[in-house]
């Protein structure tokens, strides 16, 4: 029995794949890529990123792999990373929050409490420089250090954001558009619409925001601390995030302008039964606005009908046939003629007189009484 096995000829294959081919956690190989240890490439039918075989081979094919590799992706959490640069838990998260140590990633544990991750290789390297050794050896935390931490400083958050949006960066390329985006995605949407007023380029910054890290459920509680953790909040943060975003939407508009970027298919015809938009208000010109010519007769819809009068196409009326003698007329309908006048009331009328002229026999007996003769 034979066995035929197929094997794909494509170039490139999915994260998934990669990461297992090179021995990651899918979480290694996501930083990997945002660190730039494994480059990708852009996916032809608009999916996300893929990452080349040839690139694959290349790792592979690396002294130390795959033990090399998983070391320079290797985070540690606050502990670990005390543990590793030999201070306390406290000094090493005094550190953190006054901003001398960077973390790379987060998540938020089931009590959502976010947890830090920080690069191991850069730990050690902050350990081995001789002028951090005040730092990590004295008795007590510097002054400045402990100033700032009794006013509530936290630079976590912001400096992962300054740290993130240089990732995306990197992964955008030339592309002005998509590195506007990655500036946009950590900003409030309401101070995007303030930068880009234009609503065309908001969609088109829209369609290249990069996918942000997902924390949680969307909608859920996590998932709104995760986009507050995410987005900028501090005033001299905003502004900065702005200007570069004004920066980069001005090199955009330059190179590749929104007209050109849109959809090349032509505009559907314009509908006549639909009716015209409202111009936009404002002070009237003085110049009288010519009057606008009769609209064609739309083919689709019927004619009105015409104004009332004879057709002259229509055949003439059949004249009423004359009346026949031989038969007879209708009996007019019974009732009061309309030109009789009304009858008197039953007061008014009167008896009517006897007729003095006597019957015909007494007129007769009458007659022949006269022809007698005298005697």
């Amino acid at each position: 029995m034979s066995r035929t096995v197929t094997t794909s000829d494509r170039p490139t294959c999915a994260p998934s794949r990669a990461a297992r081919e090179l021995g990651l956690k899918r979480g290694e190989f996501d930083l990997a890529v945002n660190l730039g240890f494994i480059r990708t490439v852009p996916d032809e039918g608009g999916g996300g990123p893929r990452v080349a075989l040839a690139e694959i081979d290349h790792l592979r094919s690396g002294d130390g792999f795959p033990d090399a590799l998983r070391e320079r992706v290797a985070t540690v959490g606050t502990t670990a990373g005390a543990e590793l640069m030999d201070v306390a838990p406290t000094r090493f998260t005094s550190l953190a929050r006054y901003g001398l140590l960077i973390p790379v990633t987060f998540y938020l544990n089931r009590y959502r409490a976010v947890v830090w991750l920080y690069l191991a290789e850069e730990l050690r390297q902050f350990a081995a420089e001789g002028s951090h050794t005040r730092l990590l050896t004295a008795r007590r935390t510097p002054t400045e250090i402990r100033e700032g931490l009794k006013a509530g400083m936290d630079r976590r958050p912001r400096n992962w954001r300054g740290r993130h949006v240089g990732f995306l960066t990197r992964q955008a390329g030339d592309d002005p558009w998509a590195r506007a985006g990655a500036v946009a995605c950590l900003l409030d949407p309401a101070d995007v619409a303030d930068v880009v007023r234009d609503p065309q380029e908001r969609t088109r910054l829209a369609r290249c925001h990069p996918r942000l890290p997902a924390h949680g459920a969307p909608g859920s509680p996590t998932a709104e601390l995760a986009e507050a953790l995410m987005t900028a909040s501090e005033p001299d943060e905003v502004a900065w995030f702005r200007a570069d975003l004004a920066h980069t939407m001005e090199t955009a508009r330059r190179h590749h302008p929104v007209a050109a970027t849109l959809s090349t298919a032509p505009l559907a015809a314009a509908n006549p039964l639909m009716p015209l938009p409202a111009p936009p208000a404002g002070p009237r010109s003085l110049v009288p606005l010519l009057p606008a010519p009769p609209a064609a007769p739309n083919p689709l819809v019927p004619l009105p009908a015409p104004a009332t009068g004879p057709d002259p196409l229509a055949p003439l009326p059949v004249p009423p046939a004359p009346p026949n003698p031989l038969v007879p007329l209708p009996a007019p309908p019974t009732g009061p003629a309309l030109l009789a006048p009304p009858p008197a009331p039953e007061a008014e009328r009167r008896p009517a007189p006897i007729d003095p002229t006597p019957p015909h026999g007494l007129l007769s007996w009458l007659r022949r009484r006269r022809r007698r003769p005298a005697g």
